[in-house]
């Protein structure tokens, strides 16, 4: 069993948290109904113009959770245009 994480750290066109939440929370719900993946907002939560999402996932197999992972970030990418990655992390755990 292979359990990855990625934090992804975002630039948001927000003004205040009540819009910074809207899209969050737009990601977040996303991306567990598409990818089956396991999310929260991990810091920043005091500042709307940033956020620090983490995703999860668990897979019998190396390739498919690195791959879902990568598959994930592109998709915030095209998804969100207006929402900046600034950076992103792999990690196995």
């Amino acid at each position: 069993m292979f359990v990855f994480c990625t934090e992804i750290h975002l630039s948001l066109p927000s003004l205040s948290l009540k819009e910074k939440r809207g899209i969050v929370k737009s990601i977040l719900g996303r991306a567990r109904n598409r990818f089956n993946v396991s999310c929260a907002e991990v810091d920043r939560q005091d500042n709307c113009r940033v956020a620090m999402l983490a995703f999860v996932t668990v897979s019998p197999d190396k390739v498919i959770a690195r791959n879902t992972l990568d598959r994930l970030e592109d998709w915030i990418y095209e998804g969100w245009p207006d929402v900046e990655i600034t950076a992103s992390q792999i990690t196995e755990l």
